[in-house]
């Protein structure tokens, strides 16, 4: 069985992005080069040049044209590089053509391959591993013809010499890959339903204890990793590079008026991701789904900010979340020029938009104003009688709930809470009227 693309630090790769006549592209060609040598460092090569191509439709063939294929191997010879990605997906075709023209000592991935790659070094859990490996085999199944030239290996035979059932064609060694990869995905995808099943058990009990789940989302890089570290004071991992981590972190934490929530920091998203790691991250993802309140982190400084911004609006939509209210966090402003500020971006998609700088701990307690504020317009004002035998219930709403008030009665105590709607049903036989 082939392997999957692993890079090593003595690989160099030459970059190739291409613009088609009319279209309108979320980054530039030349900036989203810029990203995938960002994403070709991550995954430890060296970037030796890149080549650009402006064309009126996508090569069918060759996807960039013949004679820039010819042009592109001799920068390839002059620059000692073995590896060619492109910015795009490549079909099946692509691929197969290229790497005839190109020759069998020439590598030819695009940016799925690569950030596939990435996500499989950057695993750290059985559940991030998990999910990789489905995405890759995903990816890889229609693309598993260009790995094999020799079809000529037989399981059976042919001829009149085979025995009785063998004769014909036989079986190639491509149809015994094909099937063998669409057993591991069977697997893969038994086990990843096993630890959804187990997320799904989890979050019914924090639904149950009333906790507000608060979802970190973001560009890959934009700091939530750090804003998680910041306000919860967890030791998670953090690192200056594109995505450095990918399994979800959930952390609690007390919000100024002491009421109790749960942070949980996501994979980061990117231009051009994958399909098949949206979809096989669907289970961690889903996090997102279950959660109370959105916090999107954005990279204030960053160029292409609101570029960034677009793209993870762009799969929130495609995992169906935006009924959830966001808040949108600017990060990094400690690393604004000038101190110019980007600018606002339309205030119908967010409840309110706070600037920060989660490293130098600058507008963290405007931050969580900000949430505490967004928590209580998804609440309900009620009025409850907890009977005295049941102490732990009060004890449990000071955590879950805003408790107004509270007076003790002959019959119990009467709390006046401000308390989440999704959990307003399980305090409603101690519900008061009126």
């Amino acid at each position: 069985m082939t392997e999957f693309f692993q890079p090593n630090q003595q690989e160099k790769a030459f970059l190739v992005g291409v613009t088609v006549k009319g279209s309108r592209p979320l980054l530039s060609v030349r900036e989203s080069l810029k990203e995938l040598a960002l994403l070709a460092d991550t995954a430890g090569m060296i970037v030796t040049g890149q080549a650009t191509q402006t064309v009126n439709h996508i090569d069918p063939s060759t996807f960039i044209g013949t004679g820039k294929v010819e042009e592109i191997k001799e920068s390839l010879i002059e620059l000692e590089t073995n590896i060619v990605i492109f910015d795009d997906e490549l079909s099946p075709r692509h691929q197969r053509e290229l790497e005839r023209r190109f020759g069998e000592n020439i590598k030819i991935i695009d940016r799925s391959t690569l950030i596939l790659d990435i996500f499989a070094q950057h695993a750290r859990t059985r559940e991030g591993a998990l999910q990789v490996e489905l995405a890759q085999y995903e990816y890889r199944l229609p693309r598993l013809t260009r790995l094999w030239t020799h079809l000529a290996r037989q399981a059976g035979g042919s001829g009149s010499k085979a025995g009785v059932g063998l004769r014909g064609p036989g079986e190639t060694q491509l149809e015994v890959d094909k099937r063998e990869i669409g057993r591991k995905i069977a697997k893969l995808k038994e086990e990843i339903e096993l630890v959804r099943m187990q997320r799904n058990q989890h979050r019914r009990q924090r639904t149950k204890s009333g906790i507000p789940i608060i979802a970190l989302v973001g560009y890959t890089n934009a700091g939530k990793s750090t804003l998680l570290k910041t306000i919860t004071g967890s030791d998670v991992y953090i690192a200056d590079q594109l995505f450095a981590t990918l399994d979800p972190t959930t952390r609690r934490f007390e919000l100024p008026s002491s009421r109790q929530v749960l942070l949980t920091d996501t994979v980061g998203f990117i231009q051009k991701l994958p399909t098949t790691l949206i979809t096989a991250f669907r289970a961690t993802l889903e996090e997102i789904a279950e959660a109370d309140l959105i916090l999107h982190v954005v990279d204030a400084s960053h160029p292409n900010v609101l570029q960034h911004i677009e793209a993870v609006e762009d799969t929130l939509a495609e995992l169906d979340v935006i009924h959830i209210p966001k808040l949108l966090v600017w990060n990094k402003i400690d690393n604004l020029k000038n101190g110019i500020y980007p600018p606002e971006t339309d205030m119908d998609e967010y409840i309110s938009q706070v600037y920060i700088s989660a490293k130098k701990n600058v507008g963290i307690a405007e931050l969580l104003e900000a949430i505490e504020q967004a928590l209580v317009m998804n609440m309900r004002l009620v009025r409850l009688l907890i009977p005295y035998e049941r102490g732990e219930l009060i004890s449990q709403l000071f955590n879950v709930a805003n408790v107004e008030s509270q007076e003790h009665t002959n019959d119990g105590v009467i709390l006046t809470v401000q308390l989440p709607i999704a959990i307003k049903y399980q305090y409603q036989e101690f519900q008061l009227e009126g």
